[in-house]
This record gives structure tokens, sequence and C-alpha cells, in this order.
């Protein structure tokens, strides 16, 4: 009984702190202090840490030597690398779904579609709850548009690049109104409507129209520029000299709300 108490309470643990990695309420590049973490989530020292070895273990957390543990950093390396594997996992699964779909796959990439229509952008809304909305009905899009596909370990590969790219994708979304917090306006606007041209619907009914008409070629262009699209946006949260002063400022941001 006791060992299957401490294996809910890790498994709490865990997903406490993915959904907040993930979501960047925990920032990227922030210290993950045991004592902090413990009085947040109400979770004792075993289970936080080894919540922490597992998410170590999918590079959401790094292990800092004799310093504890930090959440894992974003950078434009890391997110051109993970937009080369997109490519390389998603568009197959892309073209062989729109080979393989039904009536039935088509109809739930309509609905998934809709419902991503539905949604404002980070540039319309930046609340949490609307960029949550948002993240949660892109995701189901995208799902959905390679849902008929049949390789169960391209679709895995896909949901780890996903976890990895939603960081990114949320820290992006953050970083224009950040640098304006901090002071650095230079790049705002640019950053504002690279940001909105990623989240618009519009590439999103493109790439839909596409797939449903069975057009592979034009599908996958879309899909090749649509993953293009969060680099474009990270570009514009960079100064000239290369720095990220967002980074900065949203580290501390969530460092004093933690205190």
């Amino acid at each position: 009984m006791q060992d299957d108490e401490h294996s809910t309470k890790t498994e709490a643990a865990y997903r406490l702190l993915r959904r907040d990695i993930l979501t960047t309420r925990l920032m990227p590049g922030a210290p993950l202090k045991l004592s902090v973490l413990r009085n947040t989530y109400g979770v004792g020292w075993t289970p936080l840490r080894e919540a922490l070895s597992r998410l170590e273990a999918e590079r959401l957390v790094t292990a800092i030597s004799n310093r504890g543990f930090a959440v894992a950093p974003v950078s434009r390396g890391e997110l051109e690398d993970l937009a080369r594997a997109r490519m390389v996992v998603e568009i197959p699964l892309l073209l062989e779904s729109m080979d393989k779909g039904d009536a039935d796959w088509e109809a739930m990439v309509v609905t998934a579609h809709y419902r991503l229509s539905r949604c404002k952008t980070a540039v319309e809304d930046s609340s949490d709850e609307a960029v949550d909305d948002w993240d949660e009905k892109h995701e189901a899009f995208h799902a959905a548009l390679l849902g008929a596909a049949d390789s169960s370990w391209l679709q895995r590969f896909r949901s780890t690049i996903a976890d990895q790219l939603r960081r990114h994708h949320r820290f992006l979304g953050l970083a224009p109104t950040l640098r304006a917090a901090a002071g650095q306006k230079n790049g705002y606007e640019e950053a504002m409507a690279a940001l909105q041209e990623a989240q618009s619907i519009e590439p999103h009914t493109a790439l839909m129209e596409a797939a449903l008409d069975r057009d592979f070629d034009k599908a996958k262009a879309l899909m090749s520029d649509h993953i293009g699209y969060t680099l474009h946006v990270y570009v514009h949260t960079e100064d000239k000299s290369g720095n990220r002063h967002v980074a900065r400022a949203g580290s501390l941001k969530k460092q004093t709300a933690a205190q």
C-alpha cells in the first residue's frame, strides 16, 4: 500500500511539473529549488526528486552539478533542430494520412479546424486561459491531420517533438509582451506581426484544404512553410546583438512570483 501511495505522489508531482514546464509557467532556464517546489505543489522531497529525474530523461529538465535542477533552456539551435526533426516525422505522417484517410478522418479534420478557428491568437488575447485554449486546439488540429497514418513509432516521435516545441511556442508567444515589459521595444511590432501570422487561421485553412483535396505536393509545401513559422517568430525575439532579453525578464518574473 505504501509503494502504491508513493508511486501516486511521484506521478502527481511529475504531471504537475510537466504541465507547468510545457506551458512555460515554469520558464526555460528557471532554477527548480526543491524547497520552493515543495511549498508550491505540496509534494514531498522524494517524489519531487523522482519526478525531476523523469523529466530530465525527457530533456525537459537539466541537472546542474552541485546546484540541483533547472528547466531546460530554449534556444535557436534547439528550435532549428526540432524543426528539422518535425519535417522528417510529420511530412511522411501527413502524406500517409492523406492517402489512407476516409470520410471519418475528413470529418475529424474539419471539426478540429473549426474549433481552432474559434480561438483567439496570443496577439488578440495573451491571457493564460486564451493561450491554453489555442494551444490545445492547435495540437488537436495537427493530430487530426496526421490521425489516419498507421505508423505508431512515427506518431510517438511526433508526440515527443510536439511537447518540446510546445515550450518553444509558448515562450515565443510570451516573448514580445515580456520584451515590452522589460523595456525592450526594438523589434516588438515585427515580433507581434510574425506571431499573428504564425497563429492565424488562414495557413491552417490552406493546409486543411490541400489535405482534403489530396493535393500531396501542395500539402507537403504548406506543411514545410508552417513548420518554419516558429523560427520566423523567434528571430524577432532577439535583439541585434543576439541577446534574448525576454528569457531574463521571464525568468525574473517567475522567480519573483515563486518567492
